[in-house]
Parts: structure tokens; C-alpha cells; sequence
């Protein structure tokens, strides 16, 4: 029986994806594996028997990644599961954005209770005059699965649509419309584009990506669109631009005390993925992913480790965390073989500091097999499959 600590409340038709062997709860103790949607694990201390983390979402802000790295512990996370909820919400925004829609609603309210408040409409709705966005310029930066979904409607839409990537991947480039034009650079976007939206990863490399260097660069009155990461957008820089006129606009997913207020913010509490048939999709893929480590050592869209999948080809499977140093394959495969084990099937991959090692046996791994991995300098963590 294996033991699953849900940190939030975590999708039904998720949870039933797991079978009698798994027993799902909110107070365990000492879990092999967690699920968490947005509650906070940095102060979280794991048991020694904790093999994975998996985030029914995207980002993983609220784990420390870092940490449960060196204690051997992967952290998945499941990219593209809420991608079309984002675009829907992306897709609000540029509207918002456009036609002062919701300045328009807060102002009808005022109205009631009034005389002639249809003569009143008619002569105040001056006020709330905003441009179509058809035949206008969208510059999509980050091309994942929201990106690309976002491009792919808004051309739809009859936008015209640059997008720029320098780490466009082959899979994600087959699912791009061929109508979107292909920016060499991120100031291509900012030259060229009316509206500008935001959809990459925040890295210590990407934080203030939009800027007052950036915004200097942009088309005055530009409206720009954050709904990836709230440290994507510098917000002292922002509200300056707004206060200037330089942006228009700025839509936002993450509302913050310094943004509340400001005119031409559109402030959205944190929407994004919240729509049932996300979390039921975030639930599901987590689930699939954590079942196929714990039962077979696969890893799929971990954050922390590479990607390794492979068939059994054997009973036993021997699934080594590594440190991502020199030698240590040609030290590993003599321990497993001490008690005269065959190796019928091996794969290795390596991401940034971190390894992992899937190993197929024909036979028992014997106690002096283990102690001697054990022995194997740069080793984290150990498992037998069965």
C-alpha cells in the first residue's frame, strides 16, 4: 500500500485514476509521494520515505525544489494540463484590455436608482470608447503550450500575430499556425506590436523581464498582458508607464497592494487555471505521472530531474538519483553486477546537476549489491522496484 498526503483539495476524478494499492488522505505522516496544488511546502520537513512531489499545475513557486533535489525527491509538475483555461482568460484580457469594459460595468452600477438611466447610458458611454482588436499586432513572447494557443486564436481572431522563442522546441513548433510571424527578437515585439503578451517561465534570468528599458522600446499606448508570473513585470515600472500613457493598459493575473487602484490596471484574482475542467485535467496528468515513478520508476515532466522512460523488461528495476558527475556510471554498473546480477537493460539521463539511472536486472539485487552503490561517491537515493 502506498501512501498519498493531498495538500489541497485535488480533483475526484483525479484521485479515482489511483487503484486499491494507493490510500489518498489529508493526515499522513510519513507519505511516499504528496500531491499539492497551491499550498506552500518551504517550511514543509519530508520523511525519509517520500519519493516524489507531484504540482496539479505549472509553476512551482511554492516548493522548494532545490531542497527536495538533494534529499532525492522528485518534483513534477503538469505543463499544458490548464493551457487552453489560461487562453481563454488571455483572450478575456486582450478584450478587457481594448475596450474599458469593466471601467464601463462599474460605472452602470452607479446608475441605479436614477431617472432616464437609458438617456444617461447614452451620453456617458463616450467615456468607455476602446479599438477592436482585429487587424491589430499581438506579440505572443514564449511559445509553450499557453503561447501557442494564445497565437493560434488571436490570428484566428484576425489579430496579426508575431511570436518569439528562442527555445521553440520541434513538437510545439508542428502546432503553430503558419500564419504567425517569426520575431528574431524580443524587440522585433516590442517595435512592431499594439498588444504584447507574456508567457515564459520566471527564472533569476526573467524576473523584470518588462521593464522601463523594455516599455522604452515599445509603441506608446501599447497594452501588455501578464497572466505567466507577477515578477515578470516590473510594477513601479509599469505604473509609471501607465501614469505616462505610454501603456495603455496592463491586464494582470496577480494582483498586488502597489497595483490595486491604478488606473488602466486590470487586476484579475489569480483566474487562470481555475475552471473545473483544469483542475480535473492538472489532477489527472499529476496522478498518471505519479503512478508510473512509484510502480516503474518512469519519470515524466519533472522540473528537478530528466525525463527517463523505458519498458520493464525485467521483474526487477534498480532506480538510482545521481549527482550529474564524471564516473559514476563506471562505478554504479560494477556494484549492481557484485552478486553476479545480468544488466539486461540500462538507461541514463543528465539534467543541469542532477542524474538518473534506470537499470533492468535478471535476477535478485543482493544486500552486498546495495552496499555497494551505496559506496558510489555522488549517489542520492536508491530504489528497488519490484
Amino acid at each position: 500500500m502506498y501512501d498519498i498526503l493531498t495538500l489541497n483539495k485535488i480533483s475526484q476524478n483525479g484521485l479515482d485514476k489511483f487503484d486499491e494499492k494507493y490510500n489518498c488522505s489529508t493526515e499522513i505522516e510519513n507519505p511516499d509521494a504528496i500531491l499539492v496544488r497551491s499550498a506552500s511546502m518551504h517550511e514543509m520537513k519530508l520523511s525519509d520515505k517520500t519519493l516524489a512531489v507531484a504540482r496539479a499545475g505549472a509553476g512551482v513557486n511554492n516548493i522548494p525544489v532545490k531542497d527536495f533535489s538533494e534529499q532525492g525527491v522528485v518534483v513534477f509538475n503538469t505543463p499544458g494540463a490548464n493551457a487552453n483555461a489560461v487562453k481563454e482568460l488571455v483572450l478575456c484580457g486582450l478584450f478587457l484590455s481594448s475596450r474599458k469594459i469593466v471601467n464601463g460595468i462599474e460605472w452602470a452600477q452607479t446608475l441605479k436608482g436614477e431617472e432616464e438611466v437609458g438617456k444617461k447610458v447614452e451620453k456617458g458611454k463616450s467615456a468607455f470608447v476602446g479599438p477592436e482588436i482585429k487587424g491589430k499586432k499581438l506579440g505572443v513572447i514564449g511559445l509553450g503550450a499557453i503561447g501557442i494557443l494564445v497565437a493560434n486564436a488571436a490570428e484566428k481572431l484576425g489579430m496579426k500575430v508575431y511570436g518569439y522563442d528562442p527555445y521553440l522546441s520541434v513538437d510545439a513548433a508542428w502546432n503553430l499556425s503558419r500564419s504567425i510571424i517569426h520575431a528574431p527578437s524580443v524587440e522585433d515585439i516590442y517595435k512592431e506590436c499594439d498588444y504584447i503578451t507574456i508567457h515564459i517561465p520566471l527564472l533569476d534570468s526573467t524576473r523584470d523581464f518588462i521593464n522601463a528599458a523594455a516599455i522604452a522600446q515599445m509603441k506608446d499606448g501599447v497594452r501588455i498582458l501578464n497572466f505567466a508570473r507577477d515578477a515578470l513585470v516590473n510594477s513601479k515600472d509599469i505604473i509609471e508607464a501607465l501614469g505616462t500613457g505610454k501603456v495603455a493598459s496592463y491586464a494582470t493575473d496577480f494582483p498586488t497592494e502597489e497595483l490595486l487602484g491604478v488606473s488602466g490596471v486590470i487586476a484579475i484574482p489569480h483566474l487562470g487555471a481555475s475552471t473545473p475542467e483544469s483542475e480535473e485535467n492538472c489532477a489527472i496528468m499529476a496522478v498518471k505521472q505519479l503512478r508510473d515513478f512509484i510502480e516503474n520508476g518512469n519519470i515524466k515532466n519533472s522540473v528537478n530531474l530528466p525525463n527517463v522512460e523505458a519498458p520493464r523488461t525485467h521483474r526487477t528495476r534498480v532506480a538510482i538519483i545521481h549527482r550529474n558527475i564524471p564516473n559514476v556510471l563506471s562505478t554504479i554498473l560494477p556494484a549492481v553486477s557484485a552478486g553476479g546480477i545480468n544488466i539486461d537493460n540500462m538507461v541514463n539521463k543528465s539534467k543541469n546537476e542532477y542524474a538518473y539511472t534506470l537499470i533492468d536486472v535478471d535476477g535478485e539485487v543482493t544486500d552486498e549489491s546495495l552496499t555497494e552503490l551505496k559506496k558510489v561517491p555522488g549517489i542520492i537515493r536508491i530504489r528497488i522496484i519490484k
